[in-house]
């Protein structure tokens, strides 16, 4: 038996997912075989598609560090298209205080980690 904590993150997990279908996000998936995605792919998704609100709930259900990691590894991985928008999660998130460098930072040493490996 889950305890309620598990119980209520487990419905805001599954509440963001539906957020996120009926923004029709997954347009590439077939649903009809996907329950559920990966926490590192729901923390991505809400940060690109959804509200702050929604963005909130995440540090909620999910420890700050692994919705850290995620945001760096998979969404300021992706570069200059959204550069803007990584500043400021940077800042309003994660307390940078440089945001930009941060950024480029985080951004150039995902780019490493994938030409090394």
């Amino acid at each position: 038996m889950l305890s309620l904590q598990a119980e209520m993150n487990e419905n805001v997990r599954k509440e963001l997912f539906r957020k996120l279908k009926k923004e029709n996000c997954f347009w590439s998936y077939d649903m009809s075989k996907m329950k559920t995605i990966s926490d590192e792919l729901l923390i991505e998704y809400v940060f690109l598609y959804l509200d702050i609100d929604d963005i909130n709930l995440l540090f909620k259900i999910f420890p700050y560090k692994k919705v850290k990691k995620a945001w760096i590894e998979n969404v300021v991985a992706q570069g200059e298209m959204y550069y803007v928008l990584n500043k400021f999660f940077a800042w309003y998130y994660f307390h940078a205080k440089k945001p930009g460098a941060y950024v480029k930072a985080m951004a150039t040493r995902q780019m490493n980690k994938r030409f090394v490996a």
